[in-house]
C-alpha cells in the first residue's frame, strides 16, 4: 500500500464521493485507511451502572482503493524513483499524473 500517515487523499467512491481529507490512520494489512472526519459511523454504547447509554461518532476504516492522494495539480497514482546523491540511492515517492511527476 503505497498511502501512508498524513497524506492529502480524495474519496473516489462511496457516500462522501469527492471529499478530501487526511489520512491519520493506515492498516497495510487489511489494505484500509482511516480519514479524519470523512466515512462517518455511529456506534451505540449500552447503559452500564451509573453511566447513561450514548451515541459515539468516529471514522470507519475505508479501503485504500478508494481513496486517490491529491497533489499541487490534481489526484493521481503515487510511484517512486531513485535519486543519487553523494553516492547513496534514495527512494522518494512520487506523484504520477499524465505524463508528469511532481514528488510528494
Amino acid at each position: 500500500m503505497k498511502i501512508i500517515t498524513g497524506d492529502n487523499v480524495k474519496i473516489l467512491a462511496g457516500k462522501d464521493r469527492g471529499k478530501t481529507g487526511k489520512v491519520i490512520q493506515t492498516f497495510p494489512e487489511m489494505g484500509k485507511v482511516v480519514v479524519d472526519k470523512l466515512n462517518m459511523t455511529t456506534k451505540h454504547l449500552k447503559g452500564r451502572g451509573d453511566q447513561k447509554g450514548k451515541k459515539i461518532e468516529y471514522p470507519a476504516p475505508m479501503n485504500a482503493s478508494n481513496v486517490a492522494i491529491v497533489g499541487k495539480d490534481g489526484t493521481g497514482r503515487v510511484g517512486y524513483e531513485t535519486v543519487t546523491k553523494d553516492d547513496k540511492t534514495m527512494k522518494n515517492r512520487v506523484l504520477r499524473k499524465a505524463g508528469k511527476s511532481e514528488t510528494i
